[in-house]
């Protein structure tokens, strides 16, 4: 049984034969982006954290090497502790080449020795030292003269920096036309939303200035919102335009469109090997849990449709949910819909979460909350009785009183027929169930009508710690 989702296997000659949520068609028409602009531009592929970027570009960069283009793939956040990015970058370059033809990468490092020296910090160091002195405090004279000597100094520096620049691309340019033929270098720059702020401009700033040659696509798999943040921080600003700053960047932005999701719930609920459990031969003898693989999934289904958590998220709650069912033993109700609810609601809303726990809602606020959390809308598409889960939920809140406490969920007329004393905003939506209905049918079940939700509850807060990433 798996407690988390480990990386997928890369097939080199199918790179997505082990993708789940078909985006080898988002591949392919990358791949044709790249070929009609082989000149060189800058893509940004621009999703959400956790939504399966760093997967994507993965698998695409292996179906590129499959397609004869020479592709790196440049992981900024576990190089943001270097100073200047400018070293890793080139660095990375060096894995394209020949080992035993370095020659032009060799010149290409020569070049670029130049641009890698802080030259502003060393020249004013070394002006402190002539003008001022080691003494501080020393008197200083001749101040004009100082300041015209400093700046004609700058003048010179800035000179030969602006020729290095120039001499640095001819070089790189000569190199990348050399390694790659009729298609250009696809350069992919991953992470960099999750960097400091102040190497996530670095890196902007170099690829802009030093590596914008022909035949050089530079693709940023970034969360352009966290990378704005960035922006925000590296210029001490809240009111700096980001997309007009990022916009001198970026050429080209692409977003891949989410998974269906049906697709992914169904992927990852075989992947944690949910049925291991529900399935098995212990299990099966007990008619009564012959149906909670399947409303578990559909619970799933409903609230993913509704909420659309990120895939990491979806991945870090089903994973979470594997863990918690397996305290059950075989011979054990699961209640698995109504299990999943808590769970959920944790995640997504854990101030509900703690109302519940600490029995600090009505019950008819709880039936109130249990509809704004799954949506009426949401009723009719899923075989799933959810009236009977909002009865399953108000009976065992109720229970976890002192008799004194408990409320009166059913009430009886003079002819003996019950009625629900609870108005359930669910059931004006509901076609073939009623609260009343649900409430009978759990009370008159001596094997769990006086079960208390803590059942669940305590099983849910023994993995307060996991953190399924």
């Amino acid at each position: 049984m798996h407690i988390k989702h480990k990386d997928l296997v890369i097939d080199k000659d199918d790179p997505f034969k082990n993708c789940m949520l078909d985006r080898k068609k988002y591949a392919l028409a990358l791949t044709e982006i790249v070929k009609q602009y082989s000149d060189g531009f800058v893509l940004a592929i621009n999703n959400e954290w956790g939504t399966g970027k760093t997967t994507f570009v993965k698998m695409w960069q292996q179906q590129l090497k499959a397609f004869g283009f020479h592709t790196i793939y440049f992981n900024a956040w576990e190089n943001d502790l270097n100073k200047d990015p400018l070293v890793a970058i080139i660095s990375e370059l060096k894995t394209l080449i020949d080992p035993t033809s370095t020659d032009g990468f060799q010149k290409l490092v020569e070049k670029g020795a130049a641009l890698i020296k802080n030259v502003a910090p060393a020249l004013l160091k070394a002006a402190t030292k002539k003008y001022l002195g080691d003494v501080t405090g020393e008197v200083v004279e001749n101040t004009a003269k100082t300041a015209v000597e400093f700046l004609e100094e700058e003048i010179k520096q800035f000179s030969v920096k602006k020729k290095s620049i120039v001499e640095f691309k001819t070089r790189l340019e000569a190199f990348v036309f050399a390694l790659k033929g009729p298609k250009p270098l696809i350069f992919i720059v991953d992470e960099l939303d999750r960097c400091q702020p102040f190497y996530a401009i670095e890196v902007l700033e170099k690829m802009k200035h030093f590596f914008s040659v022909p035949g050089i696509v530079f693709t940023l798999s970034i969360d352009k919102k966290h990378l704005a943040s960035s922006v925000k921080g590296f210029y001490g600003s809240e009111q700096i335009n980001t997309d007009e700053y990022l916009r001198r960047f970026i050429d080209l932005e692409y977003s891949i469109p989410p998974p269906e999701n049906e697709i992914f719930c169904r992927y990852l609920f075989d992947y944690f090997s949910f049925n291991e459990f529900f399935k098995s031969a212990d299990r099966s003898v007990y008619d009564e849990f012959r149906n909670d693989s399947q409303t578990l999934l559909m619970m799933i289904e409903l609230l993913f449709g509704k909420y659309k958590p990120t895939l990491r998220q979806q991945e870090k709650i089903i994973g979470r949910t594997r863990l918690i069912i397996k305290l059950f033993d075989h011979r054990q109700y699961v209640f698995a819909h109504l299990l999943f609810f808590l769970i959920f609601i944790k995640e997504i809303n854990n101030v509900l979460y703690e109302q519940i726990r600490k029995k600090n809602l009505t019950v008819q606020e709880l039936s109130n909350a249990f509809f704004d959390i799954i949506d009426s809308n949401s009723f009719s598409p899923f075989g799933i009785n959810l009236l009977y889960v909002e009865a399953l939920l108000l009976q065992f809140y109720n229970n976890c009183f002192d008799y004194g406490r408990r409320e009166t969920l059913l009430k009886y007329n003079d002819d003996g027929k019950s009625v629900a004393t609870i108005e359930s905003k669910l059931e004006a939506v509901a076609k073939y169930s009623s609260l009343q209905s649900c409430l009978d049918s759990i009370q008159t079940n001596m094997t769990y009508s006086n079960i208390e939700l803590s059942y669940l509850l305590n099983k849910i807060d023994l993995y307060e710690f996991s953190e399924i990433a």
